[in-house]
């Protein structure tokens, strides 16, 4: 439907943006472009980097080099509330005194907008809560908190919204809700977003492109499917999701795939899902793409990873699946998931286990983990 607060955005570009603080560097090189009208994640632990980044673009911190261009235009000198620029916090900041209502319009009035109640009655209608104009902030629930937080930012019309841990002090349930409600939004308006946050899943499910950063720098982005599926350092493929790991050299090669030698296995990845194609390498799975036979060796051909047998030393229910954790001597622990379709496996701790799982699902990446040499 159409929304009297649509905008077409603006495209946002950081080049060379470096910003050192006394004693350490938060940014060491960032160049970035986020293209009018996407939902953009930056997504990575505490101390990486990425509340800073967003300050830079906000205004409230100055790079110390680089610079910030919105819509093409340099905007690395303007004032913070000169810049087309609205900042959504985790804390939501609402005035106590104020209704609701007047909370939305604070910013219009102050900028003498014209029509200030029915613009902001608009901003309230868009995250519907029209019929909560008149309450106080402190007889909301934190979730109607946000979105009155979300439609004071969203009544200005910035070009971009910053969205700074934006559901972070929000229960599971109510988290998953406004996460379909903060993405339907942005389709409508059509801003563009930046969202920052540590979480994975949110990341996952909101954006159209991650970019995972870590000590300051970007670590990998592409679309969040692409990012889970072909990690390409031991960073992401660790911190999207869980992944099992195996190190050894490059032994075979053909045309499509090379495989490596780990404690007598050879484990298999195709060409065009490793970064790497010699010397020592790291070839992941992911949990749930790993299946585990009890008793005897299946038979696999070319087409499968085999390695075992091992001992299942931990298993956990976690409702959608079993978690199972299997020791295989000298390889270590692997992690298989299975799905909970009302089959669970009767498998107990201390079964003898072979794991296996397809080459096509496997992936190679550019770095080793600590620890384990070049």
């Amino acid at each position: 439907m159409a929304n009297s607060l649509a905008n077409t955005g603006a495209d946002l570009e950081l080049r060379g943006i470096r910003k050192e603080f006394p004693g350490f560097t938060a940014i060491e090189e960032l160049d970035l472009k986020v293209p009018a009208g996407q939902f953009f994640a930056l997504l990575g632990p505490s101390g990486c980097g990425k509340t800073t980044t967003l300050r830079i673009v906000a205004g409230l911190e100055q790079p110390s080099s680089g610079s910030v261009f919105l819509g093409g235009k340099d905007i690395t000198a303007t004032k913070p509330h000169e810049r087309a620029v609205n900042t959504v916090f985790q804390s939501y900041a609402l005035f106590p005194h104020m209704t609701v209502l007047e909370n939305v319009a604070f910013g219009l009035r102050q900028r003498k907008i014209d029509s200030p109640l029915e613009k902001a009655g608009e901003a309230l209608k868009l995250v519907e809560l029209q019929h909560l104009a008149e309450r106080r902030p402190q007889q909301l629930s934190g979730g109607q908190q946000q979105r009155v937080a979300l439609a004071r930012a969203l009544v200005n019309r910035p070009s971009l919204l910053l969205l700074d841990e934006p559901l972070g002090a929000l229960d599971l349930k109510l988290r998953r809700q406004m996460q379909i409600e903060l993405k339907a939004i942005q389709m409508e308006v059509g801003l563009t977003f930046l969202h920052v946050t540590h979480d994975q899943e949110e990341a996952m499910d909101m954006a159209d492109v991650v970019a995972v950063m870590n000590k300051g720098r970007i670590e990998q982005m592409g679309a969040p499917e692409v990012l889970y599926d072909r990690p390409k350092t031991v960073f992401v493929s660790k911190f999207l999701g869980q992944s099992n790991l195996f190190i050894g050299d490059v032994v075979e090669e053909n045309g499509n795939a090379l495989s490596i030698n780990v404690a007598g296995s050879k484990i298999t990845v195709p060409k065009a899902r490793a970064e790497k194609h010699s010397g020592k390498i790291a070839i992941g799975v992911r949990p749930e793409k790993a299946d585990f036979h009890e008793d005897v060796a299946p038979n696999v051909g070319a087409d499968t990873n085999l390695i075992g047998p091992g001992e299942i030393i931990d298993i956990r229910f976690t409702g959608v699946s079993n978690q199972y954790l299997i020791e295989i001597p000298n390889i270590g622990q692997v992690t298989v998931f299975a799905q909970n379709i009302g089959k669970s496996p009767e498998t107990q701790l201390g079964a003898k286990v072979w794991v296996t799982w397809k080459v096509e699902h496997a992936f190679g990446l550019a770095d080793l983990p600590a620890g384990s040499g070049e």
